[in-house]
């Protein structure tokens, strides 16, 4: 290959690969793929409500790009690491319940949206002690063959 046709190769490959990344998703995408999360969030608040807290594993993207910043942390955990403080936590919690009181959501590509919103909360721990709690929280949304999933984000208290 000579230099011409080695560069002209070079300028299509930037060609392709910039205009695959310029098309930008329509509403009527955007509103579906709104759609499909609003749905995975209904039945992620579901399973919590009847499973407990080892119920949001299902909904954890299971990979090494996980990371979340729970309320009270200043740094990022692994997946593990969540998983692990969800396991703890679900043994002092008699019920717990789950629902979003405003959420909004950016979808950015068929696979992949953020989202943010305020989620409340009201807990039962096994003294029966009722706590009820807000959280602003938001994040990224990783579309897996099993469905949407956490891929990343950061939550806090609300007072």
């Amino acid at each position: 290959m000579n230099l011409k046709s080695f560069i002209l190769f070079i300028l299509s490959c930037s060609l392709i690969a910039c205009s695959q990344n310029n098309n930008p998703l329509s509403e009527t995408e955007k509103q579906k793929i709104s759609s499909e999360i609003i749905e995975m969030f209904n039945d992620y608040h579901e399973a919590i409500k009847t499973e407990g807290l080892v119920a949001e594993f299902d909904y954890l993207d299971d990979s090494s790009d996980f990371y979340w910043v729970p309320p009270g942390y200043n740094s990022a955990l692994t997946i593990d690491s969540v998983k692990t403080i969800l396991t703890q936590n679900s043994k002092f919690i008699k019920s717990i319940e789950f629902s979003f009181e405003s959420i909004e959501i950016f979808p950015l590509k068929n696979t992949i949206a953020n989202y943010s919103g305020i989620v409340k909360g009201t807990m039962i721990d096994t003294s029966n002690a009722n706590t009820t709690f807000r959280i602003i929280e938001s994040g990224t949304l990783i579309k897996r063959k099993a469905g949407w999933k956490l891929l990343s984000g950061q939550s806090r208290n609300l007072e």
